[in-house]
């Protein structure tokens, strides 16, 4: 199943009622607040979310930091396109 949501801002509440499998796509448009901080805050809401067992898609708004700007994003071919994925958990 594919969800799509915008403006999280670091509140992933929408995300309990979501069947947690690895099959479920959530894409979250834009200020998702995953990357705000940078530093551990960040870290623990990532494994926060990597441990849901949900892929996530996010596209970046304008309160996180670029992803072309955190050394462990590398680009990826997903979706037909090429991708700044974090590497070092599994979203």
């Amino acid at each position: 199943m594919i969800y799509i949501t915008g403006d999280t801002h670091r509140d992933f509440y929408r995300l309990h009622s979501i069947k947690k499998n690895n099959d479920n796509v959530i894409i979250i448009l834009g200020d998702a607040g995953i990357n705000y901080c940078l530093n551990e805050d960040d870290s623990k809401l990532k494994q926060y979310l990597n441990d849901m067992n949900i892929k996530l898609f996010c596209i970046q708004g304008n309160h996180e930091e670029r992803p072309e700007n955190i050394s462990s994003y590398k680009e990826v071919d997903m979706f037909a396109g090429k991708y700044l994925l974090k590497m070092n958990i599994q979203i």
